[in-house]
This record gives structure tokens, sequence and C-alpha cells, in this order.
């Protein structure tokens, strides 16, 4: 398997296949990730604040992969797990529309050929997804081991997406951590910071 980008969440009928634009593919973050993750992966001084200038150039698959693999080792296994667990739900899938009572034979034909078409784009986005929180939980976990108080970005939506699905991981991670999301404005610029707490 590889990682690549696929698009929005597909909404599966037997009248055709739309696409959610507000559900956007996780592949679309990773890049961010990856960022914050070589920015705030080294020693600490206290008291010091540190800036990293952020690439957002793209890098390939294989660039992105190798890149990951040093915060979610077990990124192959997540993949065949994910694509395992993604053909099971596809089957189901195909065997409910098959048995679904109150579609028509050709509407049943159809439901099942549109499940079909998106076989290989349903595994690779949720392969995607699965990735993602993987190197977000990362994230968060270097969070909390280096004691880092606050993150703050451009207010670019793929930045604040991604400090925001950090803050999930720690609310999750850490009962004891309170953190804020703002955005703020500096200079005449939108930023969004992430403020982590400990509680204690």
């Amino acid at each position: 398997m590889e990682l690549k980008y696929v698009g929005p969440k597909p909404i599966i009928s037997h009248t055709g296949i739309e696409f959610d634009n507000n559900k956007e593919d996780k592949f679309a973050y990773l890049n961010i990730v990856i960022q914050l993750l070589k920015a705030l992966d080294h020693d600490y001084f206290e008291d010091k604040t540190y800036v990293y200038q952020a690439d957002t150039a793209r890098v390939t698959s294989k660039e992105l992969i190798n890149e990951l693999k040093k915060y979610c080792p077990n990124i192959n296994q997540l993949m065949n797990k994910e694509n395992h667990n993604v053909e099971e739900e596809i089957q189901h899938n195909i065997q409910r529309a098959h048995e679904n009572a109150i579609l028509s034979d050709e509407e049943k034909s159809v439901l099942e050929e549109n499940i079909k078409i998106m076989h290989d784009y349903l595994i690779q986005r949720s392969v995607n997804k699965s990735i993602y929180y993987c190197a977000v939980d990362a994230l968060a976990s270097l969070l909390v081991k280096d004691h880092i108080d606050y993150i703050i970005v451009p207010m670019f939506q793929t930045f604040f997406h991604v400090l925001h699905s950090a803050q999930g991981c720690l609310q999750k991670q850490k009962a004891d951590m309170d953190t804020n999301l703002e955005i703020l404005q500096k200079d005449g610029k939108l930023l969004a910071k992430l403020t982590v707490k400990n509680i204690n």
C-alpha cells in the first residue's frame, strides 16, 4: 500500500455517488503533521522560545512514509489492518445492498456497482485516516513528553485542523491536561495557538 490523496468522503447510494466536501481526505493534512513533528522533535532549554519555518512543499508518498516511520514505526501493520477492516466493511455493505427489501432489483444492482466502483477509494481514505491519527497521537505525545506549553501556527485551515486533532488526542490521552485552541492576531496576521497545561 501507499499513501496518496483520493478526495472527500463519498456518499454512495442507488442513485449515484456524491462527495461531502466538508469531510476532507486526511492525507491533505499529513504534510503539516510531519512539519510540526519535525519542528518540535528536538532538545529544549527552559524558557526559550523556538521558531521553525515550516516548509509546506509537498513530499512524495515514499518520503512521507519514511518520515512517518520515525513516529509510527508500525505504519505497515496499520495500513494492512485498515485495508482488511475496510475490505470487510465493503463486502458487508454489498451484502446489505443485495438484501435490501426496499430497492428494486435494478436499484440494488446500481448500488452494488457504485460500492464496487468506490472500493479502492474507500480503502485509501481509511488508510490515510488511520495513519493521520497515528501521526497526530505522536504529536500529542511529544507535546506532553517535552512539556511544550504552546504552539503557534499560521491561521490556515490545514494547520488549524491539525491542532484541533492534536487537542482532541491530548484530551483523550491525559485527563489531567487542560488545552485551549484559539485564533489571535499579531502584526496584522491571523494565527492559531494551541495551549497545553498540566492541571495537577
